[in-house]
């Protein structure tokens, strides 16, 4: 069935996205008691930390974020060493455990990012407010210090809350542009900005560099963010790599072990973050051998990287559509509650044993529980959950992730959709994403949409490049429907 232009004249994004967070079980609004428990925050005075507002923080992220959950500063040692502070929003003095915004906190478990509305984790109040890390405000957070040594080994990591403030805003797209030299902005006619910039992708480097000796995976995103114009959405473009955004994810990756590391060295469990070895390490195998590399026949993360790094320099045209494949065949990640002295599980795609999610309260519910833990830790006092309560989070954090991954690809189908309306009938380039029994799916070069294959699909399998021809879309259920051709 071809799109209907009367259905399409009256389609409105955000109701859509609204009714599929409830198709899902999420809870779209909040309850009228979160406005009483927002006083309350309000009226609360700052506790007594230590005051590190002098420091020249600042923070990099998309452009138009207002939830921003972390902040650097880096400093040079003597001895040549970088002295690394990342600050994390504390969301966990505000936010009481059991209170209406933890309640719906627990249920959601994420905030979700639809093209047609952003459904916050918590409250905007707090989230792009109270507990925010926006510049020129106070606020309080959770400090992540490390010192990074030249070969990107981390020594003396301390952990501890302080007072904060943001000097500058930055995003990934001016901070990547100066890095590179092509950003003459008044933004960065401060010395001291641009020496913190410079410093701190020193750091990033270091740390990338270990990484990767380490066998941690290198990919090119393949995120595809609706572009608007006065509400509507008229296109789709992809996130582009850049020097910014690897110092950012850096960081994060540093400081999320950091976290852990800290917290079961005190004797406290952990909500980590789980990514198995493929299940479908067979089909990688068979990838890379197209391109003349025999990978071992057990699961091994430092010979992936390195394939992975080679062909990104070998053919970065065609290494996002490598990048996807491999993704789409490592699977998901998920939360598992590991103990100190219990079985031990790894992250595979960063080859890397202990490591959470801590660096993102404002927009993750396990972040905030994590937070909870630090806080026992910090103050000597008793677990703020039993083993079952956090067995029981886990679990439902990454039920309620997959969910939303559901949403929030049904939505950008939806406004690809909706964008594809006047191209029925033409032909595009494609890779194959996802093939089984229930669908073959398919992602075409130009324009980033994903759809399926409803004729010509057998014998495809993840990672074949085809060309397609657009034969139908419906924008209300997110249908692209393609034929082989």
């Amino acid at each position: 069935m071809q799109a209907s232009v009367a259905t399409l004249s009256s389609f409105n994004l955000a109701d859509r996205a609204r009714r599929a967070l409830l198709e899902r079980g999420f809870v779209p609004d909040f309850s009228p008691e979160v406005a009483a428990e927002i006083n309350r925050i309000r009226s609360s005075g700052l506790p007594a930390v230590e005051d590190y507002t002098k420091l020249f923080w600042s923070s990099i992220d998309n452009e138009d974020s207002r939830d921003l959950d972390q902040i650097e500063y880096a400093e040079r040692a003597p001895d040549d060493s970088i002295r690394l502070l990342v600050g994390l929003a504390d969301v966990a003095t505000s936010v009481r455990p059991g209170g209406p915004i933890d309640r719906h906190a627990h249920q959601n478990t994420v905030s979700l990012y639809t093209p047609g509305h952003i459904f916050p984790l918590l409250p905007p109040q707090l989230s792009t407010g109270m507990t925010s890390l926006l510049p020129d405000q106070p606020r309080l957070a959770v400090i992540v210090e490390m010192l990074i040594v030249e070969d990107g080994e981390i020594h003396n990591s301390k952990i501890y809350p302080a007072l904060v403030q943001n000097q500058a805003k930055l995003a990934y797209e001016s901070v990547g542009e100066f890095l590179e030299g092509r950003n003459n902005s008044p933004q960065f006619g401060s010395a001291e900005l641009r020496e913190q910039i410079t410093l701190q992708l020193e750091a990033a480097r270091r740390l990338i560099t270990l990484r990767h000796k380490m066998g941690a995976l290198t990919f090119s995103s393949n995120e595809a963010q609706p572009v608007t114009r006065d509400g509507e959405v008229v296109d789709l473009k992809l996130v582009t790599p850049n020097r910014a955004r690897d110092l950012i994810e850096s960081f994060m990756i540093a400081a999320n072990v950091a976290t852990a590391t800290f917290l079961k060295s005190r004797g406290f469990p952990i909500l980590e973050r789980v990514v198995d070895a493929p299940r479908r390490w067979d089909r990688i195998c068979q990838i890379a051998a197209q391109f003349g590399l025999k990978l071992p026949d057990q699961p091994a993360p430092k010979p992936l990287s390195d394939f992975l790094a080679a062909r990104r320099v070998a053919d970065p045209q065609h290494f996002r559509d490598l990048s996807l494949t491999v993704l789409k065949l490592l699977g998901p990640g998920e939360y598992r509650v590991e103990y100190p002295n219990g079985p031990q599980s790894g992250h595979f795609g960063l080859a890397l044993d202990d490591y959470s999610h801590s660096t993102a309260p404002n927009r993750r519910f396990a972040d905030i529980v994590l937070q909870r833990l630090l806080f026992a830790a910090f103050q000597n006092s008793a677990l703020p959950y039993s083993n079952s309560e956090l067995e029981e989070i886990a679990a439902h954090c990454t039920e309620r992730e997959d969910a939303a991954r559901k949403v929030e690809r049904l939505m950008r189908k939806v406004a690809a959709a909706y964008i594809m309306r006047d191209r029925i009938g033409q032909t595009f380039s494609a890779i194959v994403t996802g093939a089984s029994p229930k669908g073959t799916y398919v992602r075409l070069q130009a324009p980033p949409v994903e759809g399926r294959i409803i004729r010509g699909e057998g014998s495809l399998d993840v990672g074949d490049r085809i060309n397609v021809r657009l034969l139908s879309v419906d924008p209300e259920c997110g249908f692209i429907d393609f034929a082989r051709v």
